[in-house]
């Protein structure tokens, strides 16, 4: 008996609908009506996999990556989905699994409603263009979404999943912010202190000593919107917190927004976008400072900012960690000499035993261990084995060649689906005009394919390089041993990270651990 796994999902957008007659209907809607098709054909149910609020592009889902997996090690014969687009909304996906592994895997995958089926070779261009209409489908939404956000944005109205420490978003004008006297308070004491000569690092210890929870954890006390923290010590005031809050000029009554931007339409991460590009709106809501103050402030951050060399970094710049904390150590500089010492340990009396070591003994450390290593398997005939250069560039090449290979097959279809539309237009089947419109799509599409597998060949001709240069590796480690003195990029190439303690008392020996990256 032939096993079927069966996938579901519903997104946002489903739960919006007013009619369970639209596409999606519910979940369960779903689910019975692929159960029903799973008796009548007389399949063995091998498992239920849904996703509930994922959209079709997002390739993080859960279930989704459970059903690959099990796919992949031929737990079950058929994949059974409503329609295509729940399985995926992406071409690419469409490519590399409906027509490319699952037939590898032994494989069917039927989608009922849109009549997608890989054991009818008869549509297969059909199942193509459901991909192609399902991708544009993807972009045009996203479009909109970016337009009317922009829209909102230039209009002043806050669009946040969380409103800044400080305020509250107002429960009876959707996108306007007002005053929360208790967090306001704090935020005013933190400019005055800053304006009184007080130093971000002291307004952090003196809030922390009073026991004032820091933004995060005053939402969560509070019962509102936050962003789950990452560090341990997630309830302590921090230098940045400060630091950020002094030049945000929200405070001040002005909408700043579209500080990040999306990466693309098919991934969540975003990434910083330059000042130029922020959207700022002036007196969208009532000020939590007032002029005068935040103009002494500014002057004040602007008078104690420290020049600095164009493109310098610190040696172990975001390196070095407190072994008790975790967090990431600041340099300090004290009678010419520098130093690195826990961030935390500073802001609050208990956060932190603290750790502490100055820069110069660190380096010492580091090239004494690093030339230790290098005497005990320098001249060992197997260092190739063992250190493990270029370990990924392998992987890299393999996606490549597996990415380069699905272009190619995706520019071919689309080749012959413009040779057969004309054949179409030729037979009188199809409208000139429809054969124009149609095959420039196809044809926008298949140099956009050829765009991508040309820039996949440049990667993978580097990567090619890297490896013929990775044969050399004996000859490129020689250039790291016997040194006196580190720099920066030596530090950035050979070390993941450093744990430091604190020196053990009645010794002068810092507990150091160093995590290589070979």
């Amino acid at each position: 008996m032939m096993k079927a796994a069966i996938y579901c999902r519903l997104s946002e957008e489903d739960r919006n609908k007013q009619s369970e007659t639209e596409e999606s209907g519910s979940i369960q809607n779903q689910k019975a009506m692929l159960l029903q098709y799973t008796m009548e054909q007389g399949w063995e149910l091998y498992n239920i996999y849904s996703d509930d609020d994922y959209t079709g592009s997002d390739r993080r889902r859960p279930a989704f990556n459970r059903l690959l997996q099990d796919a992949e090690q031929r737990k079950f014969d058929i994949i059974l989905c409503k329609t295509q687009s729940r399985f995926t909304r992406e071409l690419e996906l469409v490519e590399k699994y409906i027509h490319g592994l699952f037939p590898l895997w032994g494989i069917r995958f039927i989608s009922i409603v849109d009549n997608a089926d890989t054991a009818n070779k008869g549509n297969k261009k059909s199942r193509q263009i459901n991909g192609l209409v399902n991708e544009w489908y993807l972009e045009d939404m996203s479009e909109n979404i970016r337009s009317v956000l922009t829209n909102k944005r230039v209009n002043g109205l806050h669009i946040g999943a969380f409103a800044l420490y400080g305020y509250q978003k107002d429960p009876d004008q959707k996108g306007h912010l007002i005053i929360d006297k208790e967090a306001a308070a704090v935020v005013h004491e933190v400019f005055t202190l800053f304006a009184q000569g007080y130093g971000k690092t002291a307004i952090a210890r003196m809030l922390n000593d009073r026991g004032i929870p820091n933004p995060t954890e005053y939402k969560r006390l509070h019962g509102l919107r936050y962003q789950q923290p990452k560090s341990k010590s997630s309830t302590l005031w921090k230098y940045s917190a400060i630091s950020n809050m002094l030049v945000n000029e929200i405070y001040i009554g002005n909408m700043v927004q579209g500080k990040y931007g999306s990466v693309s339409y098919k991934t969540k991460q975003n990434k910083p976008r330059p000042k130029s590009e922020w959207i700022i709106v002036r007196n969208t809501h009532e000020p939590i400072i007032e002029r005068a103050l935040w103009d002494k402030v500014q002057a004040l951050i602007a008078q104690r900012a420290k020049p600095f060399d164009v493109g310098t970094i610190g040696l172990f710049a975001k390196k070095a960690r407190c072994a008790y904390c975790g967090c990431v150590m600041r340099s300090s500089k004290s009678h010419d000499k520098h130093y690195l010492k826990c961030a935390t340990r500073h802001m609050s009396k208990d956060a932190c035993i603290g750790s502490f070591i100055s820069s110069q003994k660190l380096e010492r450390i580091v090239i004494d261990e690093l030339n230790r290593l290098s005497a005990k398997y320098l001249d060992r005939a197997e260092l190739e084995q063992r250190v493990r250069f270029c370990n990924t560039l392998q992987d890299q090449k393999s996606h490549l060649l597996s990415d380069i290979a699905i272009y190619q097959k995706k520019i071919a279809a689309y080749s012959k689906g413009i040779r057969d539309l004309y054949m179409d237009k030729v037979k009188g089947l199809i409208s000139e005009n429809d054969y124009i419109e149609m095959s420039k799509d196809f044809t926008a599409e298949r140099t956009r394919l050829e765009r991508m597998a040309f820039d996949a060949e440049k990667q993978l001709s580097g990567i090619h390089e890297k490896m013929v240069s990775g044969d050399h590796r004996r000859e490129w480690i020689e250039q790291y041993t016997n040194l006196e003195h580190l720099n920066r990029e030596i530090v950035e190439t050979l070390i993941d990270y450093i744990s430091v303690g604190k020196r053990i008392p009645g010794t002068k020996d810092v507990p150091i651990e160093i995590h290589w990256n070979f």
